[in-house]
């Protein structure tokens, strides 16, 4: 009979990893989101295409790739011998790397409509009370952003927390290490615990609902607090 601790360890794993690359993702994805939505150069539909390719790629194809790319001989292994490591594959700081990759456009599309939602009046406006672009994004554009940044965050989160795929492919399934739920409910299923497949799922099935019901009335309470 599994303990409640090796169903504990994936939950925890999971949370980790679902916060450490949604605070990469807002990080990274907030100055994608913005040039995107404020650049007029003819090629940024191709950025965004690339950056929207995860949403139609299979995960394996995704993993595979990453898990060249974080391998020995790839960039993720000249990054790993610094630290006297061999690879990125294979660990915790790799399943971080390939999640932030795979739910970019998660965070980086509702940021982008956000930002082109509120126009350039306001940031004009700002631009006449002499305030510097810097000061215009941080006083202006970020506050009218805010639901944007509420989904941003959430379907960065909860898409972390579902993935499979991906992770299974760079991460594989080490207990401790790499192995998330959704990893752990298919090696329960694989090797018949039930009961510890059905712990997990319905836990996950009753996260997603909360997950949306949430983002649904915190954008909806958020956008009547707007002007």
């Amino acid at each position: 009979m599994t303990g409640m601790g090796e169903l504990w360890s994936p939950i925890r794993l999971t949370a980790l990893l679902a916060t450490l690359s949604t605070i990469v993702l807002l990080i990274v994805g907030t100055p994608i989101a913005w040039w995107l939505a404020r650049s007029r150069a003819r090629f940024k539909e191709v950025v965004a295409a690339v950056v929207a390719l995860p949403l139609v790629l299979p995960p394996t194809v995704l993993g595979f790739y990453l898990l060249i790319a974080l391998g020995p001989n790839g960039p993720g292994g000249w990054l790993a011998s610094l630290f006297g490591g061999r690879s990125l594959a294979f660990t915790f700081e790799g399943l971080v790397i390939g999640s932030v990759i795979y739910s970019m456009p998660f965070v980086v599309q509702p940021l982008r409509n956000a930002f082109e939602a509120f126009g350039d009046r306001p940031l004009e406006v700002a631009a006449t009370l002499r305030a510097s672009p810097w000061d215009s994004f941080w006083s202006v554009a970020v506050p009218l952003a805010r639901p944007g940044f509420i989904t941003a965050a959430v379907l960065g989160f909860a898409h972390t927390v579902g993935e499979f795929g991906v992770v299974l492919m760079i991460g594989g399934n080490i207990p401790g290490e790499t192995r998330v739920i959704s990893v752990a409910i298919y090696d329960y299923v694989e090797t018949l615990q039930w009961n510890q497949a059905h712990l997990l799922t319905a836990g996950m099935l009753v996260f997603s609902f909360i997950v949306i019901l949430s983002t649904m009335l915190l954008s909806k309470r958020i956008g009547r607090l707007l002007p």
